[in-house]
């Protein structure tokens, strides 16, 4: 078991969190695509649980306040212990997402 991790959420993340209440869990979701040629392409969402989520596998991240989100095992495996969350995007395109360094970013979706 790899442990609760630590999530910091910025004041534009906790502002989104407030007005975007739900009673599903939110899920930081780690999904591989396969190309042609063997390529990969590795995608991070921090979203609701869906019905599709059932057969996965979840560690858990606690804000400080004591909210808690469930973490992909295979992203687990590559995120550091305390991370940060952040809101991106534009108008309707704005979400939650992870605040890494680019470092970070690469040991999550390349190694």
């Amino acid at each position: 078991m790899i442990g609760a991790f630590r999530v910091d959420p910025d004041t534009r993340a906790q502002e989104w969190l407030r007005t975007h209440t739900t009673g599903a869990d939110r899920v930081i979701a780690y999904d591989v695509k396969r190309c042609c040629g063997g390529g990969k392409v590795c995608m991070v969402s921090v979203r609701e649980r869906s019905p599709k989520d059932a057969r996965r596998d979840f560690e858990t991240a606690v804000l400080g306040d004591g909210t808690t989100l469930l973490v992909d095992r295979r992203a687990a495996r590559r995120l550091p212990s305390r991370f940060g969350l952040t809101v991106r995007g534009v108008g309707p395109f704005r979400r939650l997402d992870l605040d890494l360094s680019g470092e970070e970013w690469g040991a999550l979706l390349y190694d």
